[in-house]
């Protein structure tokens, strides 16, 4: 039997509940390798979206409007919550 892979798939926060702009980012074998590729999404887009003078919860707010929302599928479904993540790493960034 084939071990079944983890799938990263994507929301744009910018449309919302809105599932046909979800994709796949790809499938990985491992849990932390996709945990590890969710949290790449994340950190890209709050290291491109960081502007001077801005604060956590500004980058917070842009994040939850336009970033990308990673999420983990297959394995044992134990997921990442990629809105938790993006706030704890404002906290550290700024």
């Amino acid at each position: 039997m084939a071990k079944q892979k983890y799938i990263v798939k994507i929301d744009d926060n910018f449309h919302f509940m809105d599932e046909s702009e979800r994709y796949s980012d790809g499938e990985y074998d491992t849990y932390d390798e996709a945990v590890a590729r969710c949290k790449f999404i994340v950190d890209d887009y709050l290291q491109s979206a960081l502007e001077p003078g801005m604060t956590a919860k500004q980058l917070f707010a842009s994040y939850t409007m336009y970033g990308e929302d990673p999420f983990i599928v297959g394995g044992n479904e134990r997921g990442f919550k990629a809105w938790d993540y993006a706030k704890e790493r404002c906290k550290i960034i700024l």
